[in-house]
């Protein structure tokens, strides 16, 4: 891997981990058009660089982090599923879904549920509670719901705001409570990923994933605000429409 193709995935992996597209989805369909082979550092790479993407969202939601300690637990108790699931299911989806095709139909079927739930989701407008008033059998459903984005293509932005609001939250509401569930779940599956890892890297490696780091934070910290005002404007149709573009796409160019 070179810096351009480094700091190309790096800006993907800023752009889409915590919009409802699938980041997983775009990484292979990037790595593909880039011809760069999935061997064990870029594996690692695309596993660090989430780190960046993380810490965008730790410094954008400090202040709500800090507001109420209730929501450490039921954003606990929202991560128990996914990391029940993970960590017994993780190597079999990992070996057997991680291909084209699964990609491919999560990525159209998720566009079209984001269509479908873009209705739903503006009846609900002024109509919800506060995400520190979620009770904690809503906050573990939408965990479940989280849980789903485990295969590839489905999006762990798209599963857990579609969670959200049928669990009774409206867009802006879902989306942070999405964003912040995206810390803990994040943090423990890049952090058993690079546990896991047992590869040394060389000097230029150790630059191009401090680099990565260092672009997917500034990325992400761009989009998640864009994407919130965007949503807010315009709902979630137009991320439905582009999921299946990119589906097609994905299908076309991947083989």
């Amino acid at each position: 891997m070179n810096i351009i193709q480094s700091i190309v995935l790096s800006i993907i992996e800023g752009l889409t981990e915590f919009l409802p597209v699938s980041s997983t989805g775009h990484m292979i369909l990037a790595s593909s058009v880039l011809n760069i082979p999935e061997d064990a550092f870029v594996k690692t790479f695309e596993i660090s660089i989430q780190i960046g993407a993380i810490m965008a969202i730790v410094l954008l939601y400090t202040k709500r982090y800090l507001k109420e300690f209730s929501l450490y637990l039921k954003l606990g108790i929202a991560f128990i599923p996914t990391g029940i699931i993970g960590f017994l299911a993780y190597p079999y989806i990992k070996a057997y879904l991680f291909n084209p095709i699964v990609v491919t139909v999560s990525l159209i079927s998720g566009g079209i549920i984001l269509i479908l739930i873009d209705k739903k989701a503006s009846g609900l407008e002024g109509k919800t509670i506060a995400i520190e008033s979620i009770s904690y059998k809503n906050a573990f459903l939408i965990g479940l719901f989280q849980s789903v984005s485990m295969i590839p293509g489905v999006s762990r932005a798209a599963a857990t705001i579609i969670g959200g609001i049928f669990n009774g939250l409206d867009k802006k509401h879902a989306i942070e409570f999405s964003y912040l569930l995206a810390v803990p779940t994040m943090f423990v599956a890049s952090g058993y990923d690079l546990y896991k890892t047992s590869i040394e890297f060389s000097g230029h490696e150790i630059f191009l994933i401090g680099l990565g780091i260092v672009v997917a934070f500034i990325i992400a910290l761009i989009a998640v605000k864009v994407f919130v005002r965007f949503v807010e404007n315009y709902g979630f149709k137009y991320f439905g429409y582009y999921r299946i573009i990119i589906g097609i796409l994905f299908l076309l160019l991947i083989r």
